[in-house]
């Protein structure tokens, strides 16, 4: 029973990429092939977090907002380990999640301009913790679109998007 425990434990940690310190490593996940890390966002209106990657592991929360986006920073078998904006986490069954790429804003006001530069006319505001749905980035801006309405915000003003990642 204890090498069957043993086993299990390096198991999810060599399916994780884990290096020292717990960050992920950058490459392919072995479940899916997919990027690791990666961004995804909930499907379900509630999820459970767990301590690890089965129903038998302790639910640590609940998330309880439908699109709210996540990175994924780890898989195994039908298991995600996420975390969010406030670097929180844990492990999530792959059917409470999807592809469909969102942000949270991380600003008091954030202006969705009607271009990708500071100069550019504000179409809308969002304010701290908003969802918005991602669009097209650049190196520096994003098109977001809230309640139906799109605008171009700085990447820094938001959660959700690597760094130097470009969408078309």
């Amino acid at each position: 029973m204890i090498f069957r425990v043993i086993v299990t434990i390096t198991a999810v940690l060599l399916a994780g990429g884990a290096l020292a310190g717990g960050k992920p490593a950058a490459g392919k996940g072995p479940v899916t092939n997919l990027p690791l890390p990666r961004f995804v966002s909930m499907k379900a209106s509630e999820g459970n977090v767990r301590r690890g990657p089965s129903l038998t592991h302790r639910i640590d929360w609940v998330y309880k907002h439908e699109n709210m986006p996540l990175q994924v920073t780890a898989e195994y078998d039908n298991w995600r380990r996420v975390q969010d904006s406030e670097g929180q986490g844990g492990w999530m069954h792959y059917s409470l999640l999807s592809g469909v790429r969102t942000v949270v804003i991380l600003d008091k006001q954030v202006q969705l301009r009607m271009k990708p530069t500071a100069a550019a006319a504000t179409r809308a505001f969002a304010d701290r913790g908003v969802i918005a749905r991602l669009g097209t980035c650049n190196f520096q801006w994003c098109e977001l679109s809230v309640q139906g309405v799109k605008g171009w915000v700085e990447k820094a003003r938001f959660w959700g998007v690597g760094a130097d990642e470009i969408r078309e």
